[in-house]
């Protein structure tokens, strides 16, 4: 069985748990809390896992794979059942495109190390961190919204099926509604996500659904 070194509130396991339900892939969900104890995942134990100290990690078998693109293209290229890439050139570069503008634009500018680190280098207090989010993630849904709009678009963010783009534009989308951003503006976007969220794949995978979710 696959194991998956997850954190309900981690954006970049999340991804990975909507890939596993999309493709039907049962897996053991091994919980690393990322503010207990100052890091579950800045321990040795976790370290031998993941020397960067970040989640997700994948385990199959022997095999660990981390970061969670190099995960969702692992997956994609050994259980290539219920693909989340389309089959042509073009709109694989497509879809990547989509996925990377949230997973590397987006995403890194938010997530707890460096919300940690506004903190304790420049004194941002909780509502600064949140008013650096919106920013960022403002930001990036301007261009994303722009994107979707050149198209080709289906009932997802490519096509009528999901791919690794939804796969990390639901996560982003969540934290979105966490720090209260106005969606009003991304129409598109927010098509996208209902879609998505009407498919128990897409539901399982939702932090508020996970066993270390409080």
């Amino acid at each position: 069985m696959l194991a998956l070194y997850t954190y309900w509130r981690s954006s970049a396991a999340y991804r990975i748990r909507i890939a596993l339900n999309l493709k039907g892939l049962a897996y053991e969900p091994r919980l690393v809390h990322l503010v207990n104890d100052g890091g579950e995942h800045l321990k040795p134990a976790y370290r031998e896992i993941s020397p960067q100290a970040q989640l997700p990690a994948l385990v199959d078998g022997d095999f660990v794979v981390r970061q969670s693109m190099g995960i969702l293209e692992y997956l994609e290229e050994a259980y290539p059942d219920t693909p989340l890439l389309p089959p042509d050139t073009k709109g694989r570069a497509r879809v990547r495109e989509l996925a990377l503008a949230v997973a590397t634009d987006v995403h890194p500018l938010g997530n707890l190390r460096v919300l940690k680190a506004i903190e304790a280098d420049f004194g941002a207090d909780a509502q600064a961190k949140a008013a650096w989010s919106r920013k960022w993630i403002r930001n990036g849904f301007d261009g994303l919204e722009a994107l979707l709009a050149q198209g080709p678009m289906g009932r997802f963010s490519y096509g009528d099926t999901p791919t690794i783009a939804d796969c990390c534009l639901v996560p982003q989308y969540y934290n979105a509604v966490r720090w209260e951003l106005d969606l009003g503006p991304y129409p598109l976007i927010r098509r996208v996500v209902a879609a998505c969220q009407e498919l128990e794949a897409f539901r399982k995978a939702a932090p508020d659904m996970q066993p270390d979710a409080p």
